[in-house]
């Protein structure tokens, strides 16, 4: 095996990005030399599809170099990768987060156990560990909170890769996060697969506003907590009222909403209508005047009608939505949906690129009402940084990286803020 460090490849949610960290700092402790990593995205066909491309890239790009591939792909359909002629081993999401599995793997012999797919029940794992990794990304770090997930959306493969929901203590939480805070990190984004699940498989039921406040009690120099995509049906009141009274909690929010229409909703068995996320965002804006929402939506779920697609459509605006992440819908084998009556694929593409429309006019007004506004951003480049709306915005001249400065906004280009040099907060 040739000696040099590892090759990691990642592709899908920003979990996974930080699970390959920690698969980083566990391959280093057991000295694997030599090796591609491959941790996989299952969330649609497309990204299983890109996964194997991207896997016989690697192993052009490197030659005789054994090629693992994990992750949610590798978690729900192992014997795709393991017939692959280029992949040594398939290795599931637990396995991929114990030391063990890479200690067995470093030389002289890679396979080390002569199975070549290492893949468990996910369904089994009862706990998620909180894997102290020193601080995904240079200036903001992720921390997860929780994994796996418990619903079962008609259109979802994710549970059958994470598994059920598993939440990371508080206390270990918070002694992370302290550890970060030591490290330099001004910003610190909670994240997990379904993160308002958090705390209900631990004692006393806690939730995620509970866990929220606590970080901001007991780390009280963190600058800025940020928490990725929640389901705002199970926001808690704890939450709310960090949203309300917690200036360090930044005023956006990610919502997983799929769609606007409800008998669309209940084919996807979510637990909320249209009328449930329009008031959440209202009571989110009364709380807290300026905050800004994303949103994840589907477009074209099966039996998709054009009227229930404006539904989703008219959404963007009732909502008051900013970012907009839109997904094509694309069949999962196994999934509920697969079975239900499908929407043409031009239909498809045709509602996709108009809910991107849609997003791409609401980011411009967003844009326009910055201007002549001071935000404190976060420097993530000599020449990038972000609002506390996660609002990215380009400087003319470099500025220190890692920063909170106190900057005002003086245009945009359509995609980012544009900004005067400022003073450091």
């Amino acid at each position: 095996m040739n000696a040099k460090p590892p090759v990691f490849a990642t592709l899908g949610c920003r979990l996974n990005a930080y699970e390959t960290e920690a698969m980083r700092e566990m391959a280093d402790a057991a000295g694997l030399q030599g090796a591609v990593i491959v941790n996989t995205c299952a969330v649609t066909a497309e990204a299983v599809r890109k996964a194997r491309q991207e896997i016989r890239r690697l192993a052009r790009e490197n030659p005789g170099a054994p090629v693992i591939v994990t992750g949610c792909a590798a978690q729900t359909e192992p014997e795709t990768f393991a017939a692959m002629a280029e992949v040594t081993r398939v290795i599931g999401n637990h396995e991929k987060m114990q030391p063990q599995t890479w200690a067995a793997m470093q030389a002289p012999d890679l396979i080390g156990v002569t199975e070549k797919v290492q893949v468990d029940d996910i369904m089994s794992v009862k706990e998620t560990a909180g894997h102290l990794i020193d601080g995904f990304g240079r200036h903001r770090a992720y921390v997860q909170v929780q994994n796996g997930c418990d619903h079962r959306c008609t259109f979802c493969i994710i549970p059958f890769g994470r598994g059920n929901s598993r939440s990371v203590p508080a206390g270990v939480v918070v002694e992370q996060i302290k550890r970060l805070r030591d490290r330099g990190f001004n910003e610190v984004v909670l994240t997990g697969v379904d993160l308002t699940s958090w705390g209900a498989d631990l004692p006393g039921t806690p939730r995620l506003g509970d866990l929220v406040m606590r970080i901001l009690r007991l780390v009280p120099d963190l600058p800025r907590l940020r928490i990725s995509s929640i389901d705002s049906i199970e926001a808690d009141e704890n939450l709310m009222l960090a949203i309300a009274s917690e200036p360090r909690l930044m005023p956006h929010l990610h919502l997983s909403l799929q769609a606007g229409d409800d008998m669309i909703l209940k084919r996807m068995k979510r637990r909320h209508l249209r009328d449930d996320a329009i008031r959440f965002c209202e009571e989110a804006r009364k709380l807290r005047p300026g905050i800004v929402f994303g949103a994840d939506i589907i477009a074209g779920f099966p039996t998709e009608t054009e009227a229930m697609f404006e539904n989703s459509l008219k959404l963007v605006e009732d909502c008051g939505l900013t970012f907009l992440h839109v997904f094509p819908y694309s069949a999962r084998k196994g999934t509920p949906a697969a079975r239900m009556p499908r929407v043409p694929g031009p239909a498809i593409k045709d509602r996709a690129a108009r809910l991107r429309a849609a997003g791409d006019a609401a980011l411009i007004r967003h844009l326009d009402a910055q201007i002549g506004q001071t935000r404190a951003i976060l420097t993530e480049g000599p020449r990038l940084g972000r609002t506390e709306h996660f609002t990215e915005v380009a400087f003319a001249h470099d500025m220190p990286e890692g920063t909170l400065m106190d900057l005002t906004i003086t245009g945009h280009d359509g995609t980012h803020l544009l900004a005067d040099a400022g003073r450091p907060v």
